[in-house]
């Protein structure tokens, strides 16, 4: 049985998604910043009558048409699309493979004659596509090389047998060669795949490389190229139709509940968990609901989930009742298998991981913050703040030397006698309009400035820090720049 290869090119894919989101008429273009200026990146048929094209600049592309109308491209939108498309062309072919960024590749051996030739099948295809506004281009050839220039030059249908005489007509620009390569050729007078085909392969190979004469060969059948499919991500997402509307809290928690079941089940069985879940509530008007939550850590223990969802459910407008649920987990990590608990056996980092996801979700995560050690000795330097649900906690390093307190606060002046000028401690002094007698001291700890840093809290040069005990009970962290004897406030110790 013959090979028999199916190319599906997209002329238009990126303007018409956007144009089957938010129909208009006239011509229409997405546009795409590339360096410092916005280029044409897709356009509709109406704007190619004008006489536009892709890459040119948005400026030329006004000029020659005042009445454009323009759109941010979306790249990842477009991507996603091919992708959909791509699970979609499964109704041809097992094998199905994305083709650059606007077109697929389908191994549809032994499959033409299930819809009564080459040509049914082609009209079948077409028809489904432009029914979803997709202008679509396709060809069929015994390889793969072949079918993708005859998409990208007409289409058709190449029966068993009469590839050379099919695609020798094209230039040798659709052998999927770069345009520096094929402007060479044409100097040289080889501007038809026939030309090219007559000529023998070493010299070819010496003087435009190998890549040539493999992409000539692949599309004349002498080497193999076969359809390999990217291995397709698993879909966490799971769904329920009810039988009745519901509408009652309590209802939409139970269904919520099965579908945490299911969901968390899949996510096991391929060691995953999830960061980010999206429960979709499907009312009978035909509206929908949409609940998200996000997790401080990966997770798929139902019942702790569904607690996170309760406050976004109680929010919910049911209106007529609500028919269909949807779950899906848009955003994952790797869980390997671990013992879980619930209750009064649930584990402290557990515990505290739930806690930040309340917070996080009501305040959002990137507010719920942690102190992390940093190697510093400068005190306002000692530590970092990190968000907790992208960090983990980090016992601080053993320090040698003098204890340093807990509260640590910006400097704040000491007011001391003014006959005191001594590098030593105050006997009496006054801080935030209290007065104290120092009761016993130790130090000091010298700390000099990071010369590779320029702060200018430390431009004073060097300080002394001193742990003073009062009689009045505070216990503070004093210190002085022996530079000017000025006494400061920064820390307290419990």
């Amino acid at each position: 049985m013959a090979r028999r290869l199916l190319s599906i090119w997209f002329p238009r894919l990126a303007s018409d998604t956007s144009l089957r989101r938010r129909p208009l008429e006239g011509p229409f273009a997405l546009i795409h910043r590339s360096g410092n200026t916005d280029h044409v990146h897709c356009l509709n048929i109406a704007a190619e009558r004008h006489g536009l094209r892709r890459g040119m600049a948005q400026a030329d592309a006004h000029a020659i048409c005042p009445s454009l109308i323009i759109r941010p491209a979306d790249l990842a939108r477009e991507t996603a699309t091919l992708a959909a498309l791509c699970r979609w062309a499964g109704r041809y072919s097992p094998m199905v493979a994305v083709d650059g960024a606007d077109g697929l590749i389908a191994d549809v051996t032994g499959v033409p004659h299930l819809f009564g030739g080459d040509a049914e099948l082609r009209d079948d295809l077409h028809a489904k596509l432009e029914h979803a506004g997709l202008g679509v281009v396709s060809a069929i050839a015994e390889t793969r090389g072949a079918a993708h220039a005859l998409a990208r030059h007409g289409g058709g249908a190449v029966p068993e047998g009469e590839l050379m005489a099919a695609i020798g007509r094209l230039p040798v620009s659709a052998l999927r060669i770069d345009s520096k390569t094929g402007e060479a050729l044409s100097r040289m007078g080889l501007i038809r795949i026939s030309d090219l085909a007559a000529q023998p392969r070493a010299p070819l190979a010496r003087r435009f490389g190998s890549g040539l004469v493999r992409r000539l060969d692949q599309a004349l059948g002498m080497q193999p190229e076969p359809v390999a499919p990217a291995a397709e991500l698993p879909h966490f997402g799971v769904r329920i139709t009810l039988p009745e509307p519901i509408g009652l809290q309590a209802d939409v928690m139970a269904g919520l509940s099965r579908l945490l079941e299911r969901l968390c089940g899949k996510l096991a069985c391929h060691h995953m968990g999830a960061r980010r879940l999206r429960l979709v509530l499907h009312r009978v008007d035909r509206e929908t609901a949409h609940v998200e939550i996000g997790l401080a850590r990966a997770m798929r223990d139902p019942e702790r989930i569904a607690a996170l969802f309760a406050k976004g459910v109680d929010e919910v407008e049911a209106g007529f009742g609500i028919d269909a649920m949807r779950l899906s987990a848009h955003i994952t990590e790797p869980l390997p298998p671990e013992q879980m608990g619930a209750g009064p056996n649930l584990r402290h980092e557990d515990a505290l991981a739930d806690l930040f996801s309340r917070l996080g979700n009501r305040l959002g995560f990137d507010h719920v913050l942690r102190l992390l050690p940093a190697r510093s000795k400068i005190p306002e330097r000692s530590f970092l703040l990190a968000p907790a649900a992208y960090s983990e906690a980090e016992a601080p390093p053993r320090r040698q030397g003098p204890e340093r307190p807990i509260i640590i606060f910006p400097p704040e002046p000491v007011m001391t006698a003014a006959f005191h000028q001594s590098t030593t401690p105050p006997a009496r002094f006054r801080w935030r309009r209290m007065q104290f007698t120092t009761l016993r001291v130790t130090g000091p700890e010298r700390i000099a400035p990071e010369w590779w840093f320029d702060d200018p809290a430390w431009r004073s040069g060097l300080r002394d820090y001193w742990k003073v005990e009062t009689c009045e009970g505070p216990r503070l962290w004093l210190f002085c720049t022996p530079q000017v004897s000025n006494w400061f406030a920064q820390g307290e110790f419990a």
